[in-house]
């Protein structure tokens, strides 16, 4: 996966969202424990994480730095935070295909992008479910986050598998999981 994954999604949520930037959006995000606008901009201070490793490529933890998003920021702001996120993510993975850089081991820039993108289109997920919108994530990013992240996945529809390998659905007879975790590291 590369920067321009990590722009597409970021502009679906954005187009997605955007239009429903005047409702409630303290509302629970679907499964998450999190309001839509604080899920909202945890996708902004994952999508900021991730660029600030690709940048500085440390080896053995996160850099200590954090994004705060202004808690009186309107909707319409937390979205403009995700895609200026969203375009630093982008730019510094472009500008260093081949860096590598520490989560929970040694990651290359398409891993730190899938993580991007499914970060963006799980959290959009989440908020529309929130909101009671019908939203699915585009088929060709899920296929893109599973190869790279869920590499055992099972087959079917790209958005229902990457939603079940997320807890968030069931598939297929499969029980919803209840704990996971993606494989970014490369060897």
């Amino acid at each position: 996966m590369s920067g321009e994954h990590v722009e597409e999604a970021v502009a679906d949520m954005v187009r997605v969202l955007g239009p429903h930037q005047d409702r409630d959006w303290h509302v629970r995000a679907g499964p998450v424990e999190w309001s839509c606008w604080k899920t909202a901009a945890h996708v902004a201070h994952d999508l900021l994480a991730y660029a600030g490793q690709v940048a500085a490529r440390p080896t053995a933890g996160y850099l200590p730095f954090d994004l705060t998003v202004a808690s009186d920021a309107h909707p319409r702001e937390v979205l403009q935070v995700v895609a200026a996120c969203g375009g630093l993510l982008s730019s510094v993975i472009a500008a260093n295909p081949d860096a590598r850089a520490w989560h929970y081991g040694p990651t290359d820039a398409a891993g730190f992008a899938a993580m991007g993108v499914a970060e963006t289109l799980l959290h959009t997920h989440d908020i529309t479910e929130g909101m009671g919108l019908r939203w699915r994530p585009p088929q060709s990013l899920c296929e893109g986050v599973l190869s790279r992240l869920f590499p055992d996945a099972p087959e079917g529809d790209p958005a229902q598998v990457l939603l079940w390998c997320t807890g968030r659905a069931d598939l297929d007879g499969r029980s919803r999981r209840t704990s996971w975790v993606w494989s970014a590291a490369v060897s």
